[in-house]
């Protein structure tokens, strides 16, 4: 192991205590002896369900030396070390406050642009934890560009993309930040067409809550999914179904509040519009089917649709 590593687990022991230091110590040095090893097996990267630092009595102190930490190491194991304990440490809101009081959220926010998947998606999954603060939301905002990049390039389905659905969707709670999400609406769209459930679902909850926005409206209209009307189907998973139901409900109240009527030939044969409004039939045959769900709630919201 060289000095530079050496000395950053010394760091690391300062902050998060014998146990967790142990871990980085073994996650620096193991991977070179597992290199060398003629038969052994490959480690995988440290998981998020690995034993937890006690990070709710970390004081300012502390977090400040963790942060150092990270600007300090280019190493990506003890990167995502620390990106993890500082996203358990901001499900506290005093850390939440203290991390970005010592310009944390900018040293984490950098690591978005980082080259190893595992150090981006750690990083995601703590600013989403620091994400619940209103103050934070307004520094976490400059990086939401690269947030949607990190969704776009990222393997369908994988980890790191549904890292940053759940960034997107507590920074979509508010309407203030959905004009930085208007280009990638286009690949939310793809994410919910080719997606697990798992990705539909965290996908769908970034598009309620742009579609409640009648600022969003238009550009969620004009948008293509020609199979957007699979998903309003009985067979389907309940959480699917209930948020696809209330994307469309949302749309089409916006619609009717519009001053003036929507000018229908500037939208495509596969836009949203046309599976919810121009070509409404099939739409409407799914809803009276729909309308009798087993499940009170999608009911209910089949009924806001058709009383719209």
């Amino acid at each position: 192991m060289g000095e530079p590593r050496r000395a950053a687990v010394r760091a690391a022991a300062i902050v998060l205590g014998a146990g967790a230091c142990y871990c980085l110590w073994r996650l620096a040095a193991g991977g070179r002896r597992g290199q060398r090893a003629a038969a052994g097996a490959a480690r995988g990267p440290p998981s998020d369900n690995s034993p937890p630092v006690s990070t709710h009595t970390m004081d300012a102190d502390a977090l400040q030396k963790l942060i150092h930490l990270l600007q300090a190491t280019d190493d990506p194991l003890i990167q995502e070390q620390a990106l993890i304990t500082l996203g358990n440490s901001a499900a506290f809101s005093v850390n939440q406050d203290i991390i970005r009081n010592l310009d944390g959220l900018s040293i984490i926010g950098g690591m978005l642009s980082d080259c190893v998947p595992k150090v981006k998606e750690k990083a995601l999954n703590a600013l989403n934890n620091l994400s619940m603060n209103i103050k934070n939301q307004e520094e976490i905002q400059v990086y939401m560009t690269q947030v949607c990049r990190n969704v776009e390039s990222a393997p369908l389905n994988s980890a790191l993309q549904l890292a940053g659905l759940r960034l997107l969707t507590n920074m979509s709670v508010t309407s203030d930040y959905h004009h930085k999400m208007i280009n990638s609406i286009p690949c939310f769209l793809h994410l919910l067409s080719e997606g697990t459930e798992r990705t539909q679902i965290q996908v769908l909850k970034v598009l309620v809550n742009l579609s409640a926005n009648p600022a969003m409206t238009r550009h969620l209209l004009r948008a293509q999914m020609p199979s957007l009307l699979l998903l309003f189907d009985t067979c389907i998973n309940r959480d699917i179904l209930l948020r696809a139901l209330a994307f469309a409900a949302n749309l089409k109240k916006n619609m009717n509040n519009e001053d003036g009527t929507m000018i229908q030939d500037q939208y495509s044969e596969d836009s949203v519009f046309f599976t919810l409004c121009r070509d409404s039939t099939p739409f409407a045959q799914k809803l009276a089917s729909l309308l009798h769900h087993p499940d009170t709630e999608v009911k209910e919201q089949v009924v806001r649709i058709l009383t719209q």
